[in-house]
């Protein structure tokens, strides 16, 4: 538990339990939009109720969601990606595919508050890159939706994907943008709105009840890690034993059963195996 506290006192902004803390404080989210789009923003509504962020499971592992609604219902996602991952079974980036998963949530979200899927509200998911994963050196990669024999026509289903390389040295952002990119990649403070991040980052990691929900977050996260290695533990043994019944069946030309019975395998466990090797044949 001590280790856990250090820990916490040590998180960079680039922890997305800490970057979605810093974005629960209304005047440093709200500028970040305005500085991203050029605009003033009248009001931002945070669409959780809770003071910290609701921690929990779904299917994909733990969410840790800050939902963000302008005064023009315009509702915005915004994520921390420190590192690109790939599907070890595939060896496919997972990030395209991750944008189409919070695009279906966000939607997903308003549809089941009762909206028609016409008054679906304008979205924007916005990842924070600590890497160009197009490795083109924007700064900013925005992308809509547009017919591929005629790229002036727009599909106008007011979803944008948001990609801010935070190494990026091409396109124009402004002086605020690119000195949080700083302060992400660096953790160097070159503005008044770094400065007041980091002067928010110290409140937040003083505060109880943040550090109380980085304690449940950690050991949440630390289940599915021991789940994650006790599954691949359980399956390798498995796919080991199941090679090994195979081997004696080739080798002695003796039955499944024989083969599980020199293997000394119990007899709740026969089942499953004549399925696996079932499957596998």
């Amino acid at each position: 538990m001590e280790q856990l506290i250090a820990d916490f006192y040590k998180l960079p902004i680039s922890n997305d339990f800490l970057f979605k803390h810093v974005l629960l404080f209304k005047p440093i989210c709200k500028h970040i939009l305005e500085e991203l789009f050029h605009t003033e923003i009248a009001d931002i509504t945070y669409l959780q109720t809770e003071e910290t962020i609701d921690v929990y499971h779904d299917s994909h592992g733990i969410r840790l969601d800050v939902k963000i609604a302008d005064a023009n219902n315009t509702h915005y996602n915004l994520e921390m990606q420190v590192k690109n991952p790939k599907n070890p079974k595939t060896d496919n980036f997972l990030l395209p595919k991750r944008t189409r998963y919070y695009q279906a949530m966000l939607d997903v979200d308003m549809l089941q508050k009762g909206q028609d899927y016409d008054e679906l509200a304008a979205t924007y998911i916005i990842f924070f890159c600590l890497f160009d994963f197009f490795n083109a050196k924007q700064r900013i990669y925005t992308f809509r939706k547009r017919c591929l024999e005629n790229l002036d026509i727009e599909l106008k289903d007011e979803a944008t994907i948001i990609f801010l390389n935070t190494k990026g040295t091409k396109g124009q952002i402004s002086s605020d943008i690119q000195s949080l990119f700083d302060y992400i990649n660096n953790n160097v403070i070159t503005s008044n709105f770094t400065q007041e991040i980091a002067d928010t980052i110290i409140n937040i990691k003083n505060d109880k009840k943040v550090r109380s929900a980085y304690m449940t977050y950690e050991m949440r996260m630390k289940d599915l890690r021991n789940e994650a290695f006790y599954e691949g533990e359980v399956k390798g043994k498995a796919e080991g034993k199941c090679e090994a019944i195979k081997n004696l069946m080739s080798s002695l030309s003796c039955s499944i059963d024989k083969a599980m019975d020199m293997l000394k395998t119990p007899p709740e466990e026969r089942q499953f195996y004549r399925d696996l090797l079932s499957k596998n044949a």
